[in-house]
């Protein structure tokens, strides 16, 4: 082993939080240092040339100056047995720059702590130390950098074990299903036990932890499918026969439900723009389905949230691409559910504190690095993450016998999306007998094992060491690898090789390798040794069973196995055939080291076993306290329900995650010029081309469940439908739900309450309103129990639905948001009150921060005047009658009025006359409904529309908006309440500014915050030209369509929209990837011009950008190809983004660019999804001419934007294109008006002849103007950023 030490690892302000958060429980720390150290497993020795690349690989990142401190060395490097994403991703850049002899690059992290007594730690603050430094479950602490040689010992590998029930009998069974944490119950071991004795031999411990994974609670949905007695009656069918009753009611536009990882569901014919065999993008008119998927990761996320939430998003990608035949990811969604957040320093008056296990992290922790981790897999995968939810919930409530505390110790991280998928492949196929089977993806890694038994179990009932092996780690850059092969198999059409996939996730192997052939209809023989393993010292039960993430098992035919393998390796992705499927039921796995059979089973003894349960409960009245609304102050209460994280604004969930990759999205979650958080439906195009889509929106209304939980199921589907009714739906029936539903199964009174809502959603409500449930998840083991101060404790989460909502959408132009016009004259504010006056508090944020619930929660109580709602709120949509529309939901009518004025820039003059005397409970009630902002002049159409609909009597005139910032309620002559926009908002946001503070840069934080009372016009446009001229067009012709590389490398995400505007720009758009180059010695000499698209390239290790162009410098096949292109004067460049952070790399290669900066963390130290104001500069790029002056709006997506120069300051000669502008046009480095902080905003770069053109904004993602986040309403079909391409397809004539 060799080791090389790198540059500083953490910035000063991290370390200054790290060195903080130790000194509180070791006072005597006096100063900290880091810096990544290098290590690397070498056959043989490098020569000197080799060695001199290897240092050059090695440098990388930000110029930080190091921060001295003499002290005791703590190395964290990832844990033995596994291999960092990190370390794969390194060591292929390293094999593609021609270092062969190099085995595995892994990278650690070296810190020094020093004491301010000049003693040495003690045992128990080294303990303290270490613990601070590193993530126990996915790293280690070493004391020297020798020790570091154990990340590449190879172990011998360990045989398998078995289990004595022959001469054991049952007893050595039950101590065996303790011992491994398989969660077998009792008649599962009985019937193992039979099983085994019948054929005279013991099980294999693969055999059984295969059984355990495969029969869980969390695979096979015991408690769904049991038989049920209620307060000693017996009830005539189980709860997933209650929620197959919603599709056998309704199956109409339903193509598969229930059969495979997502439903699937009719949408749209339109043009699908895709390659083809040559590589060629191309538009295929067809049927593009949309498919649908929800799941949850709540145990692992609980244990440790980044990996947990990461693998969470990256599971649920995975079940959306194995779905049929092969399908396509496209847009995601993510929430989470958790406890009291106790924010050090802004503790709030609700939030007490009841203790919680070790094994489990904070409420805080989780919200700091779960979405992180979700938004992390989703951005480097490139799906963008554009709806989702976030709850706090820990309370001492009143139970059957006394009070009881009900929170999310075990939180709920909710991971789910849509995507599309090809009709002829919707469904699986039948194997043939000798279908060679394959498993697609990473290594076998000692990670996740054991994860679908430990996730049915309550969070406290396994052992700690076991809750450890039950994470996960993610690597989505190979999970992209996988797609790209399996997008290459649908896009064939009826020669699709793949006749069935299944993705691997809860049992790893063991469960899906069953699945995929048991579903085709065969056995198999599988040879154990076929599988990439990077830890040989597994048992067989470890390979077989663990779950390292981001693979997939499919079946071949066996015709196109050939072209399967083609595809994986263009790709780089790693594969093996495993077996071949056989005639026999009956699943053999030989192990040619041993020379045995770790797992010889029939089939049908594995999964044919029907899981039997019966739930023998009662219902148990619980007696609850009115709500006490006497002494409450209404400003006061405004503030603090504002503050509550489920009204407070999301924006540090959301500007972390990419919302604009694939070019397809038309509605994020931020809305309007001042991009305010506030949207109720996401919505995509179907295409590049036309105005059909789809839409999703999520609903929950999870505390309810307390006090009625029935009601709580109504009110989530209620609440997830008046959210996607901002979008362009027919018919209320098009809509489809995804139901997760989580529970403490086994509390007293809750399995009835399960049964109940089950009954409501499945029996009455989805069947009245015409919807069917096609898909969803339960997880039912959401209780925390453990042992503090001697006493036994516990925390029980509320019966939670969480409800996904998807549609196809017909013009998603007419997409509604919650923004206030205050451009379109006179207006006036309706409230539709489907409470119908009730105006019931019970379970409200009002309550919560009043530390009370309740007695009577808001329901859905009419289910034709929901419809009627609907109905009538489509139809006046579709007649351009409405400006703007907000949902009621959680915070009431203040918060839905708050939020509109939020995003509208303006004050409120609201009378509420019409309405129930009790202020309070018409400000804050939660009840069904919502607020229209409509035009003076048609309000005599509007009335007439509602009146039609019946809903003349629930709806209120309610007031107007004003053109300053004061928002102020009227009950008669009195003014109930009054405050500034500026003062409300701050509240609104100012949880979200808490914890973007303590994880990223504090000052970044600060200054978002205060942004919010500065003056601000918001994004404005101005522009020089004429975004509908079409420059190009007399250029364009099918015969005379110049050839446009797109050029991208392993990682690299961005290249399907990048295609589609070059295309439009009547360029014939080429998919070319660098293994084309690198390995197969493709030359660029036919290419007019050349892209390099944005995404992760190797993951962004070794610098963003850099691992892919130091792959161009230091391979002399690629070099020379580059530099050709590049110094050809008929051609020219562009790089996006990643791509420009490359490009910026082989600036020795593009004349011209010498003066070109390198590109580093972004001064937040978060990844920044931005809508962002730049102005085109005076410069010589071919690409910008004649949009110079222009102010333009673009998408951002960026971790390391920020421009840094080789000598501190930009050289004399560069020539700046681009650069972030405030509002008011004046050139900004304040956050996040410039999310990366480069030096005067600049963002853009050309050459001298301005042939190359460099930048870190995406106009790829915005050149419709249905693309852009905000827009101004005169735009036609072309954004501005379409000129950028056609001058492209100008220069080349």
């Amino acid at each position: 082993m060799q080791f090389f030490t790198g540059s500083p690892a953490l910035s000063r302000f991290r370390l200054e939080k790290r060195l903080a958060e130790i000194q509180q429980q070791v006072p005597s720390v006096g100063c900290i240092s880091s810096h990544y150290v290098h290590f690397a497993d070498v056959d043989g020795e490098l020569t000197k040339a080799e060695t001199d690349v290897l240092h050059k690989l090695l440098e990388y990142g930000p110029a930080i100056s190091d921060s001295s401190c003499e002290g005791q060395l703590f190395l964290v490097t990832p844990r033995t047995g596994t291999i960092s994403p990190w370390s794969s991703k390194s060591t292929d850049i390293a094999h593609n720059c021609g270092l062969n002899r190099i085995l595995r690059l892994e990278r650690g992290i070296a810190y020094a702590v020093g004491s301010n007594t000049g003693h040495q730690f003690s045992e128990s603050e080294l303990d303290v130390i270490k613990h601070a430094l590193h993530d126990r479950m996915t790293e280690m602490v070493l004391t020297s950098y020798q020790d570091a040689a154990i990340l590449f010992s190879h172990a011998e590998p360990i045989p398998g074990e078995t289990v004595d029930v022959i001469n054991g009998g049952k007893d050595a069974l039950v101590t065996a299903n303790r011992a491994m944490g398989l969660a077998l119950s009792a008649d599962e071991i009985d019937y193992l036990v039979d099983y085994f004795t019948s054929i005279k031999r013991n099980p294999v411990d693969a055999e059984l932890m295969m059984f355990a994974q495969a029969n869980s609670e969390h695979c096979r949905h015991k408690i769904f499918n049991a038989d049920w007695i209620i307060d000693g009656e017996k009830q005539d069918t189980s709860l997933f026969k209650m929620i197959r009753n919603t599709h056998d009611r309704h199956p109409e536009n339903v193509l598969s439900a229930y059969s495979d990882n997502s439903a699937v569901i009719n949408s749209h014919h339109g043009k699908r723009f895709m390659t083809d065999s040559d590589n060629r993008y191309i538009y295929n008119d067809e049927h593009i389905a949309m498919l649908m998927k929800v799941e949850t990761h709540n145990h692992p996320t609980a244990i440790s949230p980044f990996p947990g939430a990461a693998t969470g998003s990256g599971g649920e990608i995975r079940d959306e691409g194995a779905t049929g035949r092969g399908s396509k990811p496209k847009v995601g969604l993510c929430g989470f559910s958790v406890s009291n957040l106790n924010i050090p320093g802004y503790a709030q008056p609700w939030e007490t504190d009841h203790g919680k296990p070790e094994r489990i992290v904070s409420a805080l922790d989780i919200m700091i690095e779960g979405p992180i981790g979700a938004a992390a897999f989703n951005n480097e995968f490139g799906r963008p993450n554009i709806a989702g939810y976030f709850r706090t919930f820990e309370e001492t409530v009143p139970a059957a016998d006394g009070e009881e505390v009900r929170g999310y110790h075990k939180p709920i991280m909710l991971a789910g999306g849509y995507g599309n998928i090809r009709e002829q492949h919707v469904e699986k196929l039948s194997l043939p007998v000798g279908t060679p089977v394959i498993v697609l993806g990473g290594p076998v890694m000692l990670i996740g094992l054991g994860g679908g038994a430990a996730s049915s179990m309550d969070s406290g009932a396994s052992a700690e060491d076991l809750d450890f092996a039950s994470v996960q780690r993610g690597n989505p850059e190979i999970e992209r690898r996988c797609q790209e092969v399996i997008d290459g198999c649908w896009k064939q059409g009826d020669d699709n090789p793949i006749l069935s996939v299944h993705d691997v996730g809860a049992g790893g192997l063991s469960n899906a390798l069953p699945e995929l052939v048991y579903d085709g209809g065969r056995g198999a023989a599988f040879e154990l040794r076929e599988v990439h393993n990077d830890e040989p010292g597994m048992t067989p039960m470890q390979i077989w069973c663990n779950e390292s993430q981001e693979r997939y098992v499919i079946a071949v035919d066996p015709g196109k196995l050939d072209n399967f393998k083609a595809l994986c390796e263009r790709e780089r992705c790693p594969y093996a055939v495993l077996g071949k499927t056989t005639q026999e039921l009956q699943l053999t796995v030989h192990d040619s080291h041993f020379n045995n059979k770790p797992v010889d089973m029939p089939l049908d003894v594995l999964l044919g076993k029907p899981p039997k349960m019966l739930r023998d409960v009662q219902r148990l009245p619980v007696k609850q306290k009115a709500f006490d609304t006497s002494a409450i102050d209404i400003k006061q209460a405004a503030l603090d329900v504002l503050r509550t994280p489920s009204v407070a604004s999301k924006s540090f969930l959301i500007t972390i995650g990419d919302r604009s990759v694939t070019g397809m999205v038309v509605r994020d979650q931020m809305v309007g010029p001042w991009q305010v958080p506030v949207a109720d439906v996401a919505v995509t195009t179907a295409s590049y081309q036309g105005h059909c889509g789809e839409a999703m929106a999520v609903g929950e209304r999870t505390p309810i469940a307390l006090l009625d939980a029935p009601a709580s199921g109504r009110m989530a589907i209620a609440e997830a439908l008046t959210n996607i009714a901002a979008a362009d739906i027919e018919n209320l029936s098009d809509i489809k739900l995804s139901a997760n539903w989580m529970a403490p199964a086994g509390h007293p009174g809750e399995d009835a309450k399960l049964y109940d809502t089950v009954k409501t959603v499945g029996m009455e409500l989805c069947p009245q309103l015409g919807i069917a449930i096609p898909v969803g998840k339960d997880s039912m083991s959401m209780k925390t129990v453990w042992e503090q101060d001697g006493e036994q404790r516990s925390v029980t989460a509320p019966l939670s639905l969480i409800i996904s909502a998807f549609a196809p959408v017909g013009d998603v132009r007419r997409t509604l948001t919650p923004m206030l016009r205050t451009d379109k004259g006179a207006t006036e504010l309706l409230l539709i009150d489907l409470g119908n006056g009730r105006n019931r508090l019970g379970a409200s944020a009002l309550a919560q921060t009043c530390k009370q619930i309740g007695a009577e929660p808001p329901d859905l109580d009419d289910v034709e005047q929901f419809k009627s709602f609907f109905s009538a709120l489509q139809q006046l949509n579709r007649e351009g009658l409405l400006l703007a529309w907000h949902d009621r939901s959680d915070g009431g009518l203040l918060a839905c009025l708050c939020e509109m004025a939020f995003a509208g820039h303006c004050g409120l003059e609201i009378q509420l006359d019409s309405l129930a005397e009790d202020v309070i409970a018409v400000l804050f009630n939660e009840e069904l409904g919502g607020v229209l902002q409509v035009r003076s002049a048609d309000m005599d159409r509007v009335n007439a529309v509602l009146s039609a609909h019946n809903l003349g009597a629930c709806t209120h005139a309610i007031g107007s908006i004003t053109a300053d910032s004061h928002i102020s309620m009227t009950k008669g002559v009195y003014t109930v309440f009054a405050a500034t926009r500026n003062e409300l908002q701050q509240a609104w946001s100012e949880t979200s500014y808490r914890i973007q503070a303590l994880r990223d840069n504090p000052g970044c934080a600060q200054q978002e915050f205060e942004a919010i009372t500065a003056h601000d016009h918001g994004i404005n446009v101005q522009l020089d030209f004429d975004p509908s001229d079409d420059i190009a067009a007399p250029y364009i012709s099918a015969s005379n369509r110049p050839r446009m590389a797109i050029l991208r490398e392993q990682g690299v995400n961005g290249q399907l929209e990048m295609a589609a505007a070059f295309d439009r720009a009547g360029f014939e758009t080429i998919d070319v990837h660098m293994s084309d180059i690198i390995e197969h010695g493709m030359q660029l000499d036919d290419f007019k011009g050349l892209v390099a698209c944005g995404g992760f390239s190797y993951g962004d290790v070794l610098g963003a950008g850099e691992g892919w162009a130091k792959t161009i410098l230091f391979n002399s096949r690629a070099r020379d190809t580059f530099a050709a292109f590049f110094s050809r004067d008929d051609t020219f460049s562009l790089g996006v983004c990643n791509g420009c952070q490359m490009m910026a790399n082989l600036k020795s290669l593009i004349p011209g660019a010498e003066h070109w900066p390198h590109f580093v963390r972004n001064n937040s130290e978060q990844f920044e999804a931005r809508f962002s104001l730049v102005e085109v500069m005076d410069s010589p790029s071919v690409l910008l001419a004649g949009m110079q002056g222009s102010r333009i709006p673009i998408a951002v997506a960026h971790g390391e934007g920020r421009a840094e120069f080789k000598h501190g300051s930009q050289a004399e000669g560069l020539h700046t294109s681009l650069r972030f502008i405030d509002h008011d046009g004046n050139a900004t480095e304040t956050y996040p008006l410039n999310p990366n902080g480069s030096p005067e905003g600049i963002t853009g770069f050309t050459t001298d002849d301005g042939r190359a053109t460099i930048m870190m904004p995406h106009p790829e993602r915005v050149f419709r103007t249905v693309q852009n986040s905000w827009h101004p309403d005169e735009w036609g079909e072309d954004a501005p950023w379409m000129r950028l391409f056609r001058n492209a397809r100008l220069w080349v004539d």
